[in-house]
């Protein structure tokens, strides 16, 4: 295995060296009717390579003012950004024309956006064509949400402050991630993640009933809202997990698994933004000597879990 790009490993503070990713378009409307005026919008979403921190910035195009302007909004959230790196243009597969305009831009002196590039001293940098190692993240996290968000909207008409409400949640749902034990002592079942770096706790939201197995018409808009939020994060949950239980294949395969490993146990229906994690202090094996069950204390208790419910944590491993 090659060693990982610099910028993935160099300490720095968050955001200082960013990913940058764009997801939509969506149509949100300006009033409660079922009939209005429509405006097209996207997401641009901000990857911290260091923490694997996320935020956000809704635009309404993909010119560089807009840009300019989401960038403004960023900075004066997160700090200072020194390098900013973006998927090749020609990497995106049926990518929309302004999207591919906008990367043109950046690459013209001339243009406002790349002057304000220069005058901030931004390094704006093409990931190579054909460098998976470069784009990992977006592989293993953002690209899985953005499928999943295109999907719960749909032909969904949401109000602005609607998308914007999801969006926000969302972005609380990805900074939730739990990254590596925050202490090697047996007995502390947290975990750092994203939100430790940017706030210094752990996000928490608002507990609602679980709305997703209800048609939409059964539902208040607000509800709606709720229920996209909640498909977003069973579904992004499901498959981040099993992207992680893939690359650990060969973790339990070669009894790597240590006596107080912390791991992350998979469950059905968690509330938004929880993760349920667990040491482990005792491991069972099959016939054919590999760890098949483990015995997992959490805090709701000490239980059993086959291997294929528990995931190690991104970075731990």
């Amino acid at each position: 295995m090659g060693d990982l790009p610099e910028e993935h490993c160099t300490p720095s503070l968050p955001f200082n060296i960013t990913g940058v990713d764009f997801c939509g378009p969506f149509y949100v409307k300006n009033k409660f009717q079922r009939k209005g005026p429509l405006q097209k919008i996207y997401v641009s979403i901000f990857i911290c390579f260091v923490t694997r921190a996320v935020h956000f910035e809704i635009i309404s195009d993909l010119t560089s003012d807009s840009f300019r302007a989401a960038l403004k909004r960023f900075m004066a959230q997160r700090g200072k950004i020194l390098t900013i790196f973006t998927d090749n243009g020609r990497n995106f597969v049926g990518a929309h024309n302004e999207l591919k305009c906008l990367f043109k831009l950046v690459s013209n002196p001339d243009n406002i956006l790349a002057h304000y590039l220069g005058s901030e001293k931004i390094h704006w940098n093409f990931i190579p064509p054909k460098s998976a190692h470069f784009g990992g993240l977006w592989e293993a996290g953002v690209k899985t949400f953005k499928f999943h968000i295109l999907h719960a909207v749909g032909n969904l008409k949401l109000t602005y402050e609607e998308f914007l409400t999801v969006s926000n949640q969302i972005e609380g749902i990805l900074n939730s991630l739990p990254l590596i034990p925050l202490s090697s002592d047996a007995k502390d079942l947290q975990a750092l993640s994203p939100a430790h770096v940017l706030v210094g706790r752990p996000i928490s939201a608002v507990v609602e009933p679980n709305v997703t197995e209800f048609p939409d018409n059964a539902l208040k808009r607000w509800q709606r809202v709720t229920k996209i939020t909640q498909y977003v994060w069973f579904r992004w949950q499901r498959d981040y997990l099993n992207h992680l239980q893939q690359k650990n294949k060969w973790y339990f395969q070669k009894d790597n698994i240590n006596i107080g490993t912390l791991v992350i146990v998979k469950e059905d229906n968690v509330p938004l933004n929880f993760w349920l994690l667990g040491r482990i202090v005792k491991v069972f094996y099959g016939k054919d000597k590999m760890i098949r069950v483990c015995l997992i204390k959490t805090a709701k208790g000490t239980f059993k879990r086959p291997i294929t419910k528990l995931a190690i944590l991104p970075i731990d491993n």
